[in-house]
């Protein structure tokens, strides 16, 4: 399945790097900021994660949640989550059921995509690249402003 711009989000329960269930579904009425990568602590994920890290003040403010998924254990997401003080939820999907949802998967490597979805549960954008790890958050902030404000004109 690959979904695309204006498709609901598919829904999905997992675990997160802490231990407990939630659901996709849980954070309707916040814009959700899906990120997918290939794997905690190598050279791009790490930068991409300091990038959402950096910029997680920003998103907050914007009423965003950021969730990062890829293939690893709960307990490499602990320890990725710790090192970098990562302030938001990492989620694993070693079954690659998640990624399977929204046709995120890849050939070799696990691709890194990032999905944006609204407050009602819609995907309002899509932004994928391998090789820039850094501009995803600055993708999803930009949407999410954009957004803002046209529902606050």
């Amino acid at each position: 399945m690959k979904v695309k711009i204006g498709d609901q989000a598919p829904d999905f329960e997992v675990v997160t790097d802490e231990g407990t269930k939630i659901k996709l579904s849980d954070f309707r009425g916040k814009f959700v900021v899906l990120y997918f990568y290939p794997k905690d602590d190598t050279p791009g994920c790490r930068v991409e994660a300091m990038s959402f890290r950096d910029n997680f003040k920003d998103l907050e403010k914007l009423n965003a949640v950021v969730i990062g998924v890829s293939g690893d254990s709960v307990e490499s997401h602990k320890k990725f989550k710790q090192k970098y003080s990562l302030p938001f939820i990492l989620v694993s999907d070693e079954d690659g059921r998640i990624r399977e949802l929204y046709g995120a998967k890849g050939l070799l490597v696990p691709p890194r995509v990032t999905f944006v979805i609204d407050k009602e549960g819609r995907i309002i954008h899509i932004y994928s690249s391998q090789l820039s790890p850094s501009s995803h958050v600055t993708e999803a902030l930009k949407v999410i402003k954009g957004e803002s404000e046209k529902t606050s004109n």
